[in-house]
């Protein structure tokens, strides 16, 4: 549907959701087109990207936040939900959504494929072994190629179960061995990309480098001439969460503040208020649940394994002291996502100009020397993060009991 300025429908046509069918009928019907608009949904990024490459001025409009205009028509039809997004897109009272690059897509899809290739094979060896001790085998832990001597083991002293177990042991294995090679394939892109290799690592005060807990560490970053040696790659998570942190973010620079990550992930206290009522819940859980979820896992790495960072399992243990313990794990996710999103971009950022208050300086442009030094003095320690600069790694997390 097409409508003029002053919202008086021009072309109305229904046409196949195919963006060179939608260009052709914006061409051929339209002119002096300002916006094309549609609502997100599956297929919102192949058409944004097709319709942008075709020269039109597209947008993708919030379902959520469009819902709203959308109900109040008395008549719900195809036709009233289009005029009702082309009054949003006249009146300027939509809401754009940022649709990522076909880069990001592809590496979110092979992260969900690795994650679901893990699932089956869990949910397969599980399986194996219910069906096992309904025999009386209870299979001892063992994990690998382990697991699937042992199955042969309880084999010979039933052969009977062979016509049972034995495909659903070849279909294991060869989710297991396509798992392995998935991961391998994602340790490839980590080592090959930029940002992945500075999410990795984070250097620290004097002449080593080690990693940012609870996200991995990789070989150190080219410019860190602090560094004496490299820091070979740790922990089978760490290019998985460093590849999805970068996919989910895409381009860091529509982030205005650092602090706004954590809010874009879910990780943030919802609120109603109305009145003399005001009401703090629970996280919105919004957006991302795949990357809000990697980040929950990754805060219990550094306060219950991790002995890298005692400054930040210090500031957990008294938060939770405080609040509860999970609770205080979805604050360190959320903390983490922030400095992560610092650190990520080609000119990364993160500073601390006063003890403790890091967090809050994460996203700002640096300040001259004089400034800086005249500050440090004032505060008796300054540090900085830049390429090749050291870090003072309880003061930039902002730790505050």
């Amino acid at each position: 549907m097409i409508v003029g300025e002053t919202g008086k429908r021009l072309v109305s046509r229904k046409v196949a959701t195919d963006p060179s069918a939608m260009a052709a009928f914006v061409a051929k019907r339209g002119t002096n087109v300002v916006s094309v608009g549609f609502e997100a949904g599956p297929l919102s990024s192949w058409l944004y990207h097709e319709l942008k490459d075709a020269g039109l001025p597209v947008v993708c409009i919030d379902s959520w936040r469009a819902r709203a205009a959308l109900s109040a028509r008395l008549n719900k039809t195809d036709r009233t939900d289009a005029s009702s997004l082309a009054d949003l897109l006249r009146c300027g009272f939509h809401h754009p959504l940022y649709v990522k690059s076909y880069a990001a897509h592809e590496v979110r899809a092979m992260l969900k494929a690795r994650y679901s290739l893990v699932a089956q094979r869990r949910t397969l060896q599980n399986t194996i072994r219910g069906l096992l001790e309904t025999f009386g085998l209870v299979q001892a832990k063992g994990a690998g190629g382990r697991f699937a001597v042992l199955v042969e083991d309880a084999l010979e002293s039933r052969p009977s179960l062979r016509a049972s177990i034995e495909p659903l042991l070849r279909v294991w294995q060869a989710t297991r061995e396509a798992a392995a090679a998935m991961h391998r394939q994602l340790r490839a892109m980590a080592r090959a990309d930029v940002d992945c290799c500075r999410l990795m690592t984070m250097p620290l005060q004097g002449l080593l480098a080690a990693s940012l807990p609870g996200i991995g560490s990789m070989a150190s970053w080219p410019s860190m001439a602090s560094a004496r040696s490299p820091v070979g790659l740790r922990g089978p998570r760490g290019p998985a969460w460093a590849l999805a942190f970068t996919s989910a973010i895409d381009d860091p620079s529509r982030f205005r503040d650092s602090r706004a990550v954590g809010a874009y992930f879910g990780l943030t206290p919802s609120r109603y208020q109305s009145g003399k009522f005001d009401h703090i819940g629970k996280i919105s859980r919004a957006d991302d649940g795949f990357m809000r979820s990697l980040l929950f896992e990754a805060a219990q790495c550094p306060a219950f394994r991790s002995a890298k960072a005692p400054a930040l399992k210090a500031w957990f243990e008294a938060l939770a002291a405080r609040i509860c313990r999970k609770k205080a794990l979805v604050a360190l996710a959320r903390k983490r996502a922030v400095i992560l999103h610092a650190m990520a971009g080609p000119r990364p950022r993160l500073r601390r100009d006063h003890p403790g208050d890091g967090s809050r300086r994460l996203n700002r442009a640096p300040a001259s020397p004089a400034t800086s030094a005249e500050r440090g003095r004032v505060s008796g320690q300054a540090a900085s993060w830049t390429r090749g600069a050291p870090i003072d790694e309880t003061a930039s997390m902002g730790l505050r009991p």
